[in-house]
């Protein structure tokens, strides 16, 4: 049998009854589909993710506060809201880590910020000159906090502009109005320009102050959430990390790094533990939509058993005038193989429709990668082979003169 036989056979078998072949191909379709924009949804999010990891810095590395554990405790509660880190801490690794190009502490707490009759709730950051370099933040109108404002407690602001729009309007001038933070009020010197980003909260809905006016006014202590450091290179940043851990337990008298009373990551780490998330997550989702796969392959294995059935007689006959067992075993996968492939490239045009589709009406990143395609692709031809191999090996079995008897 030549292979434009085998084309014929198998487009006649298929458009013979095209309401079943239909409903069946239904099955590959929704399951391909599915895979595809569950994929997409996920591949999107961990760009999405990552891109504001990326944002809030470059060659960062984050030194954070916790409570001291004790012995046999495998948890450190209120990371990130202890207050075992001081500004002399950043002041020791700004002169002391080598590698470290600039540091910047911080601290960050959400107050009520009102102004000419609107208030809004955002977090207010505490911070130094180098902020922006460290930060990745630049100013869109105004300046920025500067050493001096610092070293004299300077009630001035800056605002993102998320924060402004809320106060003032959108697109307002906000420079040189007064805002009040937590009954304190403040000049306005600048705004920045936005930055986006949802993964670690918006970086456009924030005010900073400076450091020393935070800790004085607002907070009434000098301790600092945060000390951000930017390394020299991205290859120095374990060095930094490492560096950094050693310069804390010795400051804080800690012998033991398993007791710390701090945690310091590098933004690698974080991608890292970001991408994991996002990569079981997608998995996850893959793997729910695959479901419908399976349930998609039981519906062809059903159709062709069905169709051997009904065309005993004919597979009888075409055995008595010399058909042999791989002609008819192939002319059967022939029809499976190519119910998925059609089921498959239709799929794979509604996973990508979906995808965009989604991220249009939902506000959700998508992103239709070429794996995922080849992907789809290869299982919707396993699935043709894999569920068409019996029905096929069933056919092929059959003696011919029980076939031709076959009512």
């Amino acid at each position: 049998m030549s292979i434009n036989d085998i084309f014929q056979e198998t487009f006649s078998a298929i458009t013979v009854n095209k309401v079943r072949s239909g409903l069946t191909v239904l099955g590959i379709v929704i399951g391909i589909g599915s895979v595809i924009a569950m994929i997409s949804i996920g591949q999107g999010a961990q760009g999405s993710i990552e891109s504001s990891i990326q944002s809030i810095g470059s060659n960062l590395v984050l030194v954070t506060p916790g409570f001291q554990r004790g012995a046999g405790s495998q948890v450190s509660a209120g990371r990130g809201s202890a207050q075992t880190l001081t500004q002399a801490d950043a002041d020791a690794i700004q002169k002391e880590i080598t590698l470290a190009k600039a540091v910047a502490p911080e601290i960050s707490r959400r107050y009520q910020v009102t102004a000419k009759g609107k208030n809004t709730n955002t977090q207010v950051i505490g911070t130094v000159a180098v902020y922006p370099q460290v930060r990745n933040v630049q100013i869109d109108s105004g300046s920025f906090i500067s050493d001096q404002n610092v070293r004299s407690l300077s009630k001035v602001a800056v605002l993102g502009p998320t924060t402004r729009d809320d106060l003032f309007g959108e697109g307002a001038d906000p420079i040189g109005q007064i805002i009040r933070i937590n009954k304190v009020d403040f000049k306005v010197i600048g705004v920045t320009k936005s930055k986006g980003g949802t993964g670690f909260g918006s970086q456009d809905d924030m005010i900073f102050v400076p450091l020393s006016t935070a800790q004085r006014f607002l907070a009434g202590d000098t301790y600092v959430t945060t000390i951000s450091v930017e390394a020299a290179n991205p290859n120095e940043m374990t060095a930094v990390q490492e560096e950094i851990t050693s310069l804390l337990l010795q400051r804080h008298n800690i012998a033991n790094p398993q007791l710390a009373d701090f945690q310091v990551m590098n933004q690698q780490d974080i991608v890292q533990t970001a991408s994991t998330v996002t990569n079981t997550m997608t998995i996850l989702l893959a793997s729910i939509a695959g479901i419908s796969l399976i349930v998609g392959g039981i519906g062809i294995m059903n159709m062709m058993l069905t169709t051997v059935t009904e065309r005993t007689r004919e597979i009888g006959l075409r055995k008595a005038i010399g058909a042999r067992k791989k002609d008819i075993s192939l002319q059967f996968l022939a029809e499976s193989v190519a119910l998925t492939f059609l089921g498959g490239f239709v799929g794979i045009l509604l996973g990508w429709l979906s995808a965009l589709a989604v991220a249009r009406f939902g506000n959700i990143a998508t992103k239709v990668s070429l794996l995922s395609i080849l992907l789809a692709f290869g299982v919707s031809a396993a699935i043709g082979i894999i569920f068409g191999f019996y029905p096929a090996r069933r056919a092929a079995k059959l003696n011919p003169i029980e076939a031709l008897r076959y009512e």
